[in-house]
């Protein structure tokens, strides 16, 4: 494995804000292009998504990592945002990625950016391949919660959250948009190959919820339980085992020799 390498890059979302990515680019020729969103209000520069990227560029893939509007170095505020808005993010990252380079074959999501990865698949016919990490197989329960705490503060209705060490402020439009959205049937329409790795012991997202997730999926689709890691994956060899499966598994669908 050579030297891999990092490029700040920058594009626009649907308002005309600008969103900050990272592009990560393997040593030599590249395999295979790669997009990645992040978890829940995390931003691109969160361990796992850091260290994913590394990981999967030593291994040939380019891999371009992005703050979601009004997260990390990204502007716009996080209020104004909805689980629609992730989507629409994804595919503005989609589109800078395609016209600068190429678009990218493999989608990755993290957690609720596996499921706004999901419902962007079925809009993006150029992908040929879909990896889900701990992601759940519906958004009501987070929806229910996020509820629960807007109950106890709803001012003008916004409302804050303690997650990570950081304040987070939400709208209750964000609350509605989850509830907008079927997981089971975004994956069930897909025509992408679609992997699934989840931790048994994840205590955040049940490991029932990616069973589900592949039950509704069609073929061709894969599995892998994460015995051992956690919902951030916070060992890097579990981050490293997490990339040799995906550059490994990606190779039929994407087409690359072994």
């Amino acid at each position: 494995m050579g030297i891999t390498s990092k490029e700040a890059i920058r594009f626009t979302n649907t308002r005309g804000q600008k969103l900050a990515g990272v592009l990560h680019w393997p040593a030599d020729a590249v395999r295979g292009w790669v997009l990645y969103a992040p978890c829940f209000t995390c931003s691109k520069d969160i361990p796992l998504a850091l260290r994913m990227a590394d990981a999967l560029a030593k291994r040939g893939y380019a891999v371009l990592r992005f703050d979601p509007t009004g997260l990390g170095e990204s502007e716009g505020r996080f209020e104004q945002t909805d689980f629609e808005s992730e989507i629409d993010d994804i595919l503005r990252a989609q589109a800078w990625l395609k016209g600068m380079h190429a678009a990218p074959q493999l989608l990755i999501g993290h957690s609720l950016g596996g499921a706004a990865m999901l419902e962007a698949a079925s809009r993006l016919p150029e992908t040929r391949a879909v990896v889900t990490l701990g992601t759940p197989a519906s958004l009501i329960p987070l929806a229910e919660w996020l509820q629960r705490t807007a109950e106890q503060q709803t001012p003008q209705g916004r409302f804050e959250l303690e997650l990570g060490g950081q304040t987070i402020t939400l709208s209750s439009e964000y609350i509605d948009s989850l509830r907008r959205h079927d997981l089971r049937a975004a994956i069930s329409r897909l025509r992408q190959a679609v992997l699934i790795l989840h931790a048994p012991e994840d205590d955040v997202v049940p490991y029932a919820d990616a069973l589900t997730l592949f039950a509704a999926a069609k073929e061709p689709r894969g599995f892998a339980s994460l015995d051992g890691a956690d919902h951030l994956l916070r060992h890097q060899r579990d981050v490293e085992y997490c990339a040799q499966l995906i550059a490994a598994w990606a190779l039929r669908p994407l087409g690359l020799p072994s």
